[in-house]
């Protein structure tokens, strides 16, 4: 191997990469790096900094509290998903024999049910952790919440027979579609307009 071999270890610059900072040539000048807080593909959470306001941080807390209630009826409805099911659908006759009755029939619908309101608490609790990153998709988040909880309400409204009850959660589902539309919590989480 002579010097003037092109298959000479030592002979071969260095591969051009033009996606990467630094020096464009060894005897360039740097490149610039990214400007902080645009985690490197043109976004990102604004600067944190701050104190969260109270209207925000309320939320938060609001936010928490109906996640952790509807995780609480979650799990009643996948543990005691067959005597549920029985006071729903009713228990079987006597004419009738059959291998199962109709409260262990309907007991998997009790459990998917349990489940997907397991689900929505999980969203609610992980929105509300999110805010302090600041990021406008969490407000989007959190007002999505809300509705589904609205929802959520009216469905509580066909089998829960304690009118106050209701209506309370009814109040907290309002809440939590009109808080994030405060001027403090679009300012918090840089929104511009209302949705």
């Amino acid at each position: 191997m002579s010097k003037d071999d092109p298959d000479t270890p030592g002979n071969n610059p260095p591969p051009q990469r033009p996606w990467a900072r630094g020096n464009p040539s060894p005897g360039g000048p740097p490149r610039p790096p990214h400007p902080p807080g645009t985690g490197g593909f043109g976004g990102g959470p604004p600067p944190a900094g701050g104190q969260m306001p109270a209207p925000v941080s309320s939320l938060r807390v609001l936010m928490m509290v109906v996640g952790g209630l509807q995780a609480i009826l979650g799990l009643a409805l996948v543990t005691n998903s067959v005597s549920i099911a029985t006071s729903l659908w009713g228990e079987a006759d006597a004419s009738t024999p059959c291998c199962r009755t109709p409260g262990e029939a309907h007991a998997g619908t009790v459990v998917f049910v349990g489940i997907l309101i397991l689900a929505i608490a999980a969203w609610g609790i992980l929105t509300a952790l999110k805010f302090p990153t600041r990021h406008p998709n969490v407000r989007n988040s959190a007002i999505a919440y809300g509705w589904m909880t609205l929802a959520f309400t009216v469905l509580l409204w066909a089998f829960m027979t304690v009118l106050i009850l209701v209506l309370i959660w009814l109040a907290m589902a309002i809440l939590l579609i009109v808080r994030p539309n405060q001027p403090e919590c679009r300012a918090w989480f840089g929104a511009p307009g209302r949705l």
